[in-house]
C-alpha cells in the first residue's frame, strides 16, 4: 500500500484558524501598547520642555511672566525641539505648564 506524505485539508484549516485567533488577540494589544508609548513620550517631552524653561529662567534671571523663544532654548537647554505626532510644542511662559499641541487626552503633566 502506498502512503502519501503531507497535510490534510482539515489540518491546514485548523492551523490557519489558530493563527487567525492569535492574530485577533495580539493586534489590539500592539495598538494599545503603541498608544501608551506615544503618551509616555509626549509626557516626557513636556517634562523636558518645562525643565528647560525653568533652567533658562534661572540662568537669565527672568521672572515668572517671561516667555522664552525656541531660539533661547535650543541648543543650550534642549538639543532639538520635540514634537508630538509631527506637531511642534508651543513655548510656555516660565510660570505655565507646557501643553501637548494635539487634542489627545492624557497627554498632560
Amino acid at each position: 500500500m502506498l502512503r502519501r506524505k503531507g497535510f490534510t485539508l482539515v489540518e491546514i484549516m485548523i492551523v490557519v484558524a489558530i493563527i487567525g485567533l492569535l492574530a485577533a488577540i495580539a493586534i489590539p494589544n500592539f495598538i494599545k501598547a503603541r498608544e501608551t508609548a506615544e503618551k509616555n513620550a509626549c509626557i516626557a517631552n513636556l517634562k523636558q520642555i518645562q525643565g528647560a524653561v525653568q533652567v533658562w529662567a534661572i540662568d537669565n534671571g527672568k521672572t515668572s511672566s517671561d516667555t522664552p523663544t525656541t531660539g533661547d532654548l535650543v541648543p543650550n537647554y534642549i538639543k532639538a525641539w520635540p514634537k508630538c505626532k509631527g506637531t511642534a510644542y508651543a513655548v510656555p511662559a516660565v510660570s505655565a505648564d507646557p501643553a501637548c499641541p494635539g487634542t489627545i487626552s492624557g497627554h498632560t503633566l
